[in-house]
């Protein structure tokens, strides 16, 4: 039996017992991991495909280990201005090992939750409200103006791009200070909600860099980000 299934923004073609190295997950090592994005499942002649995804599919792993790839260098030269950049880059990865694959039977992971928080919600009472007592018309109160709260430019912490500041900002995380209080965990599991090719972006040195933003600190700021690779150390 094998399975297409999408991990960290990725489609792979795994099957039991097999070694895969994926885009870093925020799960720590030793652990088990499940994924429900199954796109398709083939046992013999027997071929399930999703639509896009199968209806109660699930994929089992257990994270081995987490590293680092081989370093790409990234150049970039455009031609009679004199430009020249030259970067190196290693991507952060994950390996994992497939450890069993259901073609029915599980539940999505956001499906549930939902069903939970409808069971939990209380109905609201509803009161007739009571006659009030008649009093002298009061003059009606100026409402204040309200204040404009903008959002800081989040895009100035390593590792964050356009995307992963809009998910963060919906999230209510919209200030360096709010960043530096977040845990990272908490920020890899708004990203991965908001989509599946944030799910790779290591979030362990963001709120170190926003306290620093927050304070400031500018030139503290920047060198730190020059010993980091994409945000990660």
């Amino acid at each position: 039996m094998y399975a297409i299934v999408e991990i960290a923004g990725q489609q792979f073609k795994v099957a039991k017992d097999q070694k895969v190295f994926v885009n870093r997950l925020a799960t720590e090592e030793g652990k088990n991991v499940d994924f429900d994005n199954v796109l398709l499942i083939g046992d013999g002649d027997n071929v399930t495909v999703g639509a896009p995804a199968i209806d109660g599919a699930l994929v089992g792993a257990k994270v081995l280990r987490h590293l680092k790839g081989d370093k790409v260098i990234v150049f970039k030269k455009k031609r009679r201005k004199g430009y020249r950049v030259k970067n190196g880059h290693r991507q952060a990865l994950s390996e994992i090992v497939i450890e069993s694959i259901a073609s029915s039977g599980a539940k999505k992971k956001s499906s549930a939750k939902k069903e939970e928080t409808k069971k939990a919600a209380p109905k609201k009472e509803t009161k007739a409200a009571a006659p009030k007592a008649e009093t002298k018309k009061a003059e009606p109160k100026k409402a204040a103006p309200k204040k404009s709260t903008k959002a800081d430019d989040l895009k100035k912490i390593e590792g964050v791009g356009p995307k992963a500041m809009e998910a963060m900002v919906d999230a209510g995380i919209d200030t360096f200070a709010k960043v530096a209080k977040a845990k990272p965990e908490k920020l890899t599991e708004i990203l991965t909600e908001a989509s599946s090719r944030l799910a790779h972006l290591v979030t362990d040195t963001w709120p170190q860099q926003a306290q620093l933003a927050a304070d400031g600190k500018w030139d503290e700021l920047e060198k730190l980000q020059d010993e980091l690779d994409g945000g990660r150390k």
